[in-house]
């Protein structure tokens, strides 16, 4: 079984890496080969005189399979803002192509390649594609991380909305406390329960050390086990 996803989130600074590499962290102990993919990251910063991004070097340390850089981000970009505007800065253009086929490769190479998406579901990638025009042409269900704070319900059913009108199937949602002072944590997580009308994988707590095993403790991936789409 396969079970390739694209993960999405309400907005930037939700959780999408955390989530995606407790998903990761989860698959490999349970015996699948598991690599996570950015196609596109902003924002490097000068270590031992190489450019790294944080979240490519998370979702790899959560994996099990080794794949090189090209593939699992083949599109780094300096400047930690929008990616059409950091590739603008730099010169360059981000093409869809390269994107679809270095996912391509992980997916004959790997039995769980989890997409990790920039920022909010619409972010603007070239001038004629973004981040949602990437996900129809993945093809891949859908795993959406909610940022619980005041506005997500809004943020999470439009979002939801914006995904099954572009026929993509919203195979479970996952929600992170990012705020832990949220008034009426309980009745909003009930809301959204009632209305996105998806399985909850989880609830990640708001975590002192944000690390993928931890928080993979705090999800249940069963029910994207059972989605017969994943296992296309």
């Amino acid at each position: 079984m396969t079970m390739h996803c694209f993960v999405t989130g309400t907005d930037t600074g939700v959780g999408k890496t955390l989530v995606s590499s407790a998903m990761l962290s989860s698959f490999a102990a349970s015996g699948l080969r598991a690599v996570g993919m950015k196609p596109v990251a902003a924002g490097l910063d000068l270590i031992d005189g190489t450019w790294r991004n944080d979240d490519v070097e998370r979702l790899q340390a959560a994996g099990n399979v080794e794949a090189p850089l090209a593939l699992r981000c083949p599109c780094l970009l300096r400047a930690p803002m929008a990616p059409h505007l950091a590739a603008q800065d730099e010169g360059v253009r981000i093409g869809l192509q390269p994107l679809l086929s270095a996912y391509a490769q992980l997916a004959r190479q790997a039995d769980a390649v989890i997409v990790e998406g920039v920022g909010g579901f619409r972010v603007p990638l070239a001038d004629d594609f973004d981040s949602a025009d990437l996900a129809v042409a993945l093809g891949l269900p859908v795993v959406l991380v909610v940022g619980l704070r005041l506005g997500c319900l809004n943020h999470a059913l439009l979002t939801a909305e914006a995904i099954r009108a572009r026929g993509l199937v919203l195979a479970g949602w996952v929600g992170s406390a990012i705020d832990p002072r949220m008034l009426a944590f309980d009745d909003n997580l009930q809301t959204l329960r009632a209305r996105l009308d998806a399985p909850l994988l989880g609830v990640v707590p708001h975590l002192a050390s944000p690390e993928a095993a931890l928080a993979a403790r705090h999800l249940d991936l069963r029910a994207l086990r059972s989605t017969a789409a994943l296992a296309a």
